[in-house]
């Protein structure tokens, strides 16, 4: 009867015909307790029937992978229980509100600022045009340059924005915002980081929050007009979501129910007041955004999450720099915990705060756990050593019940914003660096503040060797590991025997998952760095005799167009201008490829005007930017499973796109 336990998946299961948040509370809760004594079943047996104590190598390898274990589930656990209450969804007041705001006389003046250090001016330009064209006309635009050059103080001043050059840069962004805030008055202060594009209706819709007069601050997801570098590299941007969808739609409502908002940094609004009674943006740490708003909580002011997507920026463009901002994100919420208005600092917070934040400071310990999952394994074929006593039976009634009930529930519990398995596949290139980088913060080595590179070019792909090599010496190992335990010709003793298959698919798993890590750390060629948007949209197209014919759109950028048309193109055929919308005036295109009845175009002669109306269609449209569910776990998996050996194009018809909301 050891298959009665595997009746617990019923229960996940018949959940997931609902969607979570249209599913009352108590589901919810029945899947966190169900998780929670099936976590408590499988740690009991682990101490009492599973630990291999016979010799002090086996009891140290032994001991280890029960700690990392326990770890993992117990820090699993924090989430979730941090998500037994209600959090509100604020999408469903911010129409009230605004029209509150907008019956009343209260028109605030708001100071955008969006501090800039080095950013190409196409993808600062973007921030500006959107920042200047804000429905709500009340507001100013300051661009703090920390680079003091000439071509951002010409593009700002053309823009009609304010323009500010420090005499000294220290503190990095930090102290690039308090200059800012010395020179503006604002009673509400906006920011955006300098490759973030603010929709048009950005301001209108988070004004009406700060109505209440305790609320400090209001954040704002981000979302991205790019592809993060694993989506891109493995050619998964179809199948996988960015780790932030997570954050932004899970984790942050759930700590907004506790009052633990966190400050991201970009995309939010604060009053002016509540920024200046904490002394400004917090300049001794490293995430100023994350502490600053710890600040503003233990002075006692409001911090909320309003869920709706009013902005996007570009998310990091090679592997190497997308896990050099995850090491600076981890430095800085790790430096928090010395601070003394940190999650650990005296007064201000309640205890379901400091958890909830705290929770973010656990996530960055996990890797170290997770690094000792994917060693573990070497210890069947390279050592001969048993680090867990299991049989096929205690497998089937103990693991599975657990770990298939996770994997069925995370993304039904997490409302669709992130896979169960493939995320943890796909995250093992970060555990190496992620973990290093921990044991140096532990030591007492804090990195400094860097900005991340963006609207690179690359002539060719490549690798990042601090990265790829260990994974590769861990693909080596793992190799000889699994040749060894398929090889084994030496008499086995019943335990061994009877813990080599589960030695060998443990050891398989982690090829897998190295080689995925490894795919993803090539960074293919980007001769043009300009993010594309799929879509699907009705247009014409001019040909030389002013004769217009129709068309669909398929992908869109700033720097192009892909189309198809109802029957190939007749040889010959000289196109002039694309339309599609009125808020864009026709556009001059050139012929760059074609394949049949589909085309691919580049535009032409982009005038000021047109390159502004055409930034404001493509980034700053409301709602534009969709809220995707992960797709069935099973066919990403099959997905992913035919990307391993081949390296995706990036040529016309096959660019890697971004989804967008169709346009009303």
């Amino acid at each position: 009867m050891n298959w009665l336990p595997l009746l617990v998946l019923f229960w996940p299961l018949w959940l997931k015909r609902h969607p979570e948040q249209q599913s009352p509370i108590w589901k919810r809760r029945s899947l966190i307790l169900l998780i929670s004594l099936l976590t408590a079943r499988y740690l009991h047996w682990r101490i009492t029937s599973s630990l291999n104590l016979s010799t002090s190598l086996s009891t140290g390898l032994s001991l280890l992978l029960f700690t990392a274990e326990a770890w993992l589930l117990l820090s699993g656990l924090l989430p979730l229980w941090l998500a037994w209450r209600r959090f509100p969804d604020r999408r469903s007041t911010m129409d009230q509100l605004n029209k509150q705001w907008q019956a009343s006389d209260w028109r605030p003046m708001v100071d955008i600022l969006v501090p800039t250090y080095g950013e190409p001016l196409e993808v600062l330009e973007r921030s500006l045009v959107a920042c200047t064209h804000q429905n709500y006309r009340n507001h100013g635009v300051w661009v703090l340059d920390d680079s003091g050059r000439d071509d951002v103080k010409e593009l700002a001043l053309r823009l009609g924005c304010h323009y500010r050059h420090r005499p000294a840069r220290t503190h990095a962004k930090a102290g690039n915002l308090n200059d800012g805030l010395r020179h503006c008055s604002g009673e509400l202060v906006a920011v955006f980081d300098a490759d973030f594009i603010p929709q048009r209706d950005f301001l209108e819709n988070c004004i009406g929050f700060l109505q209440d007069p305790s609320v400090g601050l209001l954040q704002t997801p981000q979302t991205f007009i790019n592809a993060d570098p694993v989506m891109r590299n493995l050619g998964m941007e179809r199948w996988l979501l960015p780790d932030e969808e997570s954050f932004y739609r899970w984790i942050e409502p759930v700590r907004d129910s506790w009052g633990a908002v966190v400050c991201a940094g970009t995309a939010f609004l604060a009053r002016r007041s509540a920024i200046d009674s904490v002394g400004g943006f917090r300049e001794q740490a490293i995430s100023e955004d994350f502490v600053t708003g710890l600040r503003l909580r233990h002075r006692g002011w409001k911090l909320l999450y309003l869920q709706q997507k009013l902005s996007a920026g570009l998310a990091a463009e090679t592997m190497a720099d997308f896990v050099r901002q995850r090491q600076r994100w981890a430095n800085g919420t790790l430096q928090s915990l010395r601070l003394p208005d940190g999650p650990l600092g005296p007064g201000g917070l309640s205890f379901g705060e400091r958890m909830a934040y705290l929770e973010g400071v656990v996530h960055w310990f996990n890797n170290m756990p997770r690094l000792v999952l994917m060693l573990m394994p070497l210890s069947y074929g390279l050592l001969g050593t048993l680090p867990i006593l299991i049989t096929s039976r205690e497998a089937l009634s103990m693991l599975v019940p657990l770990w298939a009930t996770l994997l069925l529930s995370i993304g039904w519990i997490n409302r669709g914003s992130r896979a169960s398995l493939l995320s943890e596949l796909t995250g093992w290139v970060l555990t190496v660096p992620l973990t290093l980088t921990v044991c140096a913060n532990l030591m007492g080595h804090i990195g400094g503040f860097r900005v991340t590179p963006k609207h690179q070019k690359r002539n060719r792909g490549s690798f990042s060797l601090v990265l790829v090599i260990p994974l590769l010496g861990l693909l080596l190992l793992n190799l000889i590991n699994v040749f060894g335990l398929v090889t084994m010709t030496e008499p086995l003793n019943s335990e061994l025997l009877n813990s080599r298959p589960l030695g060998l698919t443990w050891a398989v798993i982690n090829l897998l998952s190295i080689w995925i890590a490894l795919r993803a750390c090539w960074d293919p060629a980007a001769v043009d760095p300009t993010p594309w948007q799929a879509a699907c949209l009705p247009a014409e197209l001019e040909d030389s005799e002013q004769r217009w014919q129709r068309c669909r759109i398929t992908a869109l950028s700033e720097s192009g167009v892909e189309l198809e048309l109802a029957m190939p193109m007749t040889a010959g055929a000289n196109i002039r201008r694309l339309r599609w919308t009125d808020d864009v005036p026709p556009i001059p295109v050139l012929l760059e490829r074609i394949h049949g009845n589909r085309l691919a175009l580049r535009w032409q002669d982009l005038n000021d005007q047109t390159r502004q109306r055409l930034i404001l269609w493509l980034f700053c449209r409301p709602h534009c930017w969709p809220e995707r569910q992960a797709p069935p776990e099973w066919r990403a998996f099959i997905a992913l499973t035919c990307r391993l050996f081949l390296l995706p194009s990036r040529r016309p018809f096959h660019r890697c796109l971004m989804p967008q909301s169709p346009a009303h």
